[in-house]
């Protein structure tokens, strides 16, 4: 199944990286080689994510300097698609549409654009899993559950997402059966993909924000809601675990982002040394 299934990836980076302090631009393309300071270098989050992901058409989902992010990867064949309004995941799904409904391709990757260290084995892993399920999450166990996603599990699948908001006012004890942490970063078949896109658009949440000023109800949407809708309609969820903590870190703030350089820089082969 592996050779003859044809992959496309969709990268998440429309959003403005408000917690990394002193730094304007969008914080996929944050150096990991750092040179005159920890945000001006080489070899960026996002030229790290492409390096990882398999094989196949690639969309960079953009809002926040979307034009630093084109100028940047001009040359490599990537589709850009604009999330006119940064209003969740999957509304940056919904903002590939096009693409995903276009594309020639059987699975989905979705990734975060500030995860730069999920391996190419691990990728695949996600991708080899759909033979037996129709969408696959990949979880991390922490040292911390902090302030994650964890999966509720039944048996080898996952039956839903449920976020901190929420788990935190469980029992001790109903906390300590959820110990698998959401990294964000999902495989999908196309098949199933396509028609719960259309469930998502129906379904959007109703969040209050301060906007100008004033609070205000928007719409937003989240990926992790199409994993309760399939899984609520029969079909099979399934999990694969990283290696490692590290390995999904996302780079949210300077001290994330310096710890990023220091593993980049461990690496016993770090790629594009030359590359700006």
């Amino acid at each position: 199944m592996e050779a003859n299934m044809k992959t496309a990836s969709v990268i998440l980076a429309a959003g403005r990286g408000s917690r990394m302090k002193g730094y304007s631009g969008n914080k996929t393309l944050l150096p990991l080689i750092p040179e005159r300071s920890s945000y001006e270098g080489r070899h960026s989050i996002l030229s790290e994510i492409l390096t990882n992901l398999p094989p196949g058409p690639k969309a960079v989902i953009v809002n926040h300097r979307k034009e630093d992010i084109i100028k940047a990867t001009l040359g490599l064949g990537l589709s850009y698609l604009e999330q006119p309004e940064l209003n969740g995941t999957g509304g940056a799904l919904l903002a590939a549409a096009s693409f995903l409904e276009t594309e020639h391709y059987d699975s989905l990757v979705v990734t975060m654009g500030d995860v730069p260290f999920v391996k190419g084995d691990t990728y695949m892993g996600l991708i080899r899993s759909l033979k037996d399920h129709s969408l696959v999450v990949l979880g991390f166990r922490p040292e911390s559950r902090k302030q994650y996603g964890l999966l509720e599990l039944n048996g080898n699948q996952v039956r839903r997402i449920i976020e901190w908001k929420y788990w935190k006012t469980y029992p001790e004890e109903k906390q300590q059966m959820l110990q698998i942490c959401n990294s964000g970063i999902y495989a999908i078949k196309k098949e199933g993909l396509l028609h719960y896109l259309s469930i998502l658009a129906s379904r959007p949440h109703l969040v209050r924000k301060e906007i100008n000023g004033r609070l205000c109800d928007v719409k937003e949407y989240f990926i992790t809601d199409l994993i309760e809708y399939m899984y609520d309609d029969g079909l099979s969820i399934g999990y694969v675990i990283a290696e490692d903590e590290e390995e999904v870190m996302g780079i949210d703030d300077l001290p994330a982002l310096t710890r990023a350089q220091e593993i980049y820089r461990s690496l016993p082969n770090p790629r594009a040394l030359g590359e700006p």
